[in-house]
């Protein structure tokens, strides 16, 4: 619904800009197009050209886009976009070339859609379907920059993992299989990066993780004091829907659970606090914990809203509202954020457009400075050679 949701999401997210005055800036969607691509895939055009033109980004001179169009290529299409802007400001910036394998000075604006594949100044690839065999033409995949920003190389990469296809099944296990699946998935992205193709260098992972909470022990917290009831389908005997009910105050009914449909009574638990109780079950990072660092959440779970216009802060009862959306890094990545010096907030982890509507998935960003000289093993850190 471009005519709706275009302009809000637009002006949040030029807002975000407008506050933190990024001098370079990596904006990764998914599900670029939508579900149905092939009626949408000319809005993307309209969403891109405005947002190269607008007034808002009128300092940022130089800027790489990377879409994903080319829907009719089932074997490839990943329906991931990647933007990239560069502020006039900033100098001596250069993109890796992964098949010259070496670095290009970035000049001017630049947009790349139908021919990703032969695209040298990325990586891109799509998950095997055997990852996913539920879904028959999954779109899930990653693509991969490298950016050297006064002398300090690090990849970016777009990422969009396996969701949780039904509700049901999602809480038969502890983790749940879903969530296996998607484990599988990251890991191998992390290893495809740090392979000996190239130099090794600081990364930073961002994107749809499509991360769920552990639903078996969601629902037994949420419904500890609940009575399950099970309905079958009459002709499989197959479960269909569980309705969790008080043991007492007229047997109320608590929770609905479908294959997508998750209805809980009270959706404030999700909202109060930023859902900070609920964090406790977002366990799927912590396989990861070597490999992969998150700063502190402390925005409500990201997925999924209502789509709604007029309900930018309710979420759907689809599913139980998770935090999918995430930007991870490295642990050297982690020692290129600039550390503040007194109490100021230089690094900002957050949510975009927290009472309006963007969609069903509410963006979320990572703001912060990169120490000059980092990523050197001698880093002279001088105050007035700081890069945003």
């Amino acid at each position: 619904q471009p005519e709706n949701l275009q302009k809000n999401w637009l002006r949040e997210f030029y807002q975000v800009v407008h506050a933190h005055k990024p001098h370079f800036m990596a904006l990764h969607c998914q599900e670029f197009g939508g579900k149905n691509y092939e009626a949408s895939m000319s809005h993307v055009d309209k969403f891109v050209k405005e947002l190269l033109s607008s007034d808002a980004m009128k300092d940022y001179n130089r800027a790489r886009v990377y879409l994903d169009e080319n829907y009719k290529s089932q074997e490839h299409f990943t329906a991931l976009g990647s933007f990239y802007f560069l502020h006039e400001s900033l100098k001596n910036i250069y993109q890796f070339d992964f098949k010259a394998k070496k670095y290009k000075k970035v000049t001017g604006k630049e947009i790349y859609s139908d021919t990703l594949e032969s695209t040298p100044m990325l990586e891109k690839e799509k998950f095997p379907q055997d990852y996913f065999p539920e879904c028959k033409w999954s779109r899930k995949g990653f693509i991969r920059t490298r950016w050297c920003i006064t002398d300090c190389a690090f990849d970016l990469v777009n990422i969009h993992l396996f969701h949780d296809a039904s509700n049901l099944i999602a809480w038969e296990t502890s983790p749940s299989v879903y969530s296996g699946i998607r484990h599988k998935a990251l890991g191998y992205v992390l290893d495809r990066i740090i392979d000996q193709r190239f130099e090794k260098v600081s990364y930073f992972v961002f994107g749809d993780f499509n991360f769920r909470l552990d639903a078996k022990a969601v629902v037994e917290t949420l419904c500890a004091k609940a009575t399950m009831q099970t309905i079958r389908a009459a002709d499989t005997n197959e479960v269909v829907k569980l309705i969790f009910r008080e043991s007492d105050n007229d047997r109320k009914v608590m929770l609905q659970l479908e294959k997508k449909l998750f209805d809980y009574f009270n959706q404030d638990v999700f909202r109060d606090n930023n859902g900070t109780a609920l964090l406790e079950f977002d366990r799927e990072l912590s396989v990861f914990k070597d490999r992969l660092y998150e700063l502190d959440i402390s925005f409500p779970p990201s997925y999924p809203y209502s789509e709604d216009s007029s309900q930018g802060k309710q979420y759907m009862n689809t599913r139980c509202p998770a935090w999918c959306d995430r930007i991870l890094m490295s642990h050297s990545a982690k020692e290129l954020l600039l550390k503040s010096e007194n109490d100021e907030k230089i690094v900002i982890y957050d949510h975009i457009g927290p009472n309006v509507c963007m969609g069903d998935h509410k963006p979320v960003f990572l703001s912060f400075r990169i120490a000059a000289g980092a990523g050197k093993p001698i880093a002279n850190v001088h105050k007035c050679c700081v890069v945003q």
